[in-house]
């Protein structure tokens, strides 16, 4: 059965006021208009809601049952819109420790100079949320990622402290640290295609491994030494003259960025933070 909206609402705030005049002030009403409302949506139900006495009005038995209802329905609704409209000027990403602290959150600043009317929460994990209005930025295996979910394929090479000789990759042994990640279904970083591409059989080289590329990065900077690692993670360093490439070429792997259900993040500042990091990614 279908009844008028406006009726329901003027229901409810006259049963919870319990008062027509003080319903129509709520709403911007009248006092007749208010009576007219709950009159018409009595006669489609068939029912009568309230007892009508001279100053006062009495809810039914039928009244007091549609009351409870229509107030925590209308409150429902009232909490979601709230959370809609707070979804909608703060975004709110989780991700994997080495992006966020190695790109995004560093980037930040760029984002809300751009958008500064767009707030940006970041947190960290390995796991995907489910929770509505967050978006998971992601590291996975391309190969069974949705392709209208991915952001950016990776990219890997070998980067060392700035400053530090070009290694010699034939004579004494090359201590390399490289990742081992936690999520043992992930594609492991292509060593073995980046010496092929680059004309290297890797007899003399050691590896030493991390759990995330964020350890390895820091150590090999902490230690004047080498890591193999993505491309994505050390643009900022390079900029920064705190890495350097040794004119090796990089290799594509299987592994990419991407937020899983990308489509159904469908918000306007979700889409231009989407849009934001693509190009970050890409740049």
């Amino acid at each position: 059965m279908q009844v008028s909206l406006q009726a329901l609402k003027a229901f409810e705030s006259a049963a919870r006021r319990g008062s027509f005049k003080l319903a129509a002030e709520e709403l911007s009403l009248t006092p007749t208009a208010v009576s007219h409302h709950i009159s018409n949506l009595e006669s489609r139900l068939n029912v009568n809601l309230f007892h009508r006495q001279t100053r006062q009005i009495i809810l039914t038995e039928t009244g007091r049952i549609l009351a409870k209802a229509t107030t925590e329905g209308f409150r429902k609704i009232d909490n979601a819109l709230a959370e809609v409209k707070t979804a909608g000027s703060v975004v709110r990403v989780t991700t994997t420790s080495s992006f966020a602290a190695m790109l995004l959150i560093p980037a930040l600043q760029e984002f809300s100079q751009a958008y500064p009317n767009i707030a940006v929460e970041v947190a960290t994990g390995e796991a995907v949320d489910n929770q509505p209005y967050i978006i998971p930025i992601r590291y996975g295996d391309a190969t069974s990622v949705a392709p209208g979910d991915i952001i950016s394929h990776e990219l890997f090479d070998v980067f060392g402290a700035r400053g530090m000789k070009p290694p010699c990759w034939s004579a004494e042994p090359v201590t390399l640290f490289t990742t081992e990640w936690k999520n043992a279904a992930l594609p492991a970083p292509p060593l073995a295609a980046w010496l092929a591409a680059n004309g290297l059989d890797g007899a003399n080289i050691v590896l030493k491994k991390f759990d995330q590329e964020l350890f390895g990065i820091q150590q090999a900077m902490t230690e004047n030494s080498l890591v193999f690692c993505s491309t994505t993670l050390t643009k900022r360093l390079l900029n920064a003259n705190l890495l350097q490439q040794f004119g090796t070429s990089p290799v594509k792997s299987d592994l990419c960025y991407y937020v899983p259900d990308k489509p159904s993040f469908d918000s306007r500042n979700t889409h231009t933070f989407l849009n934001w990091i693509a190009g970050l990614l890409h740049g």
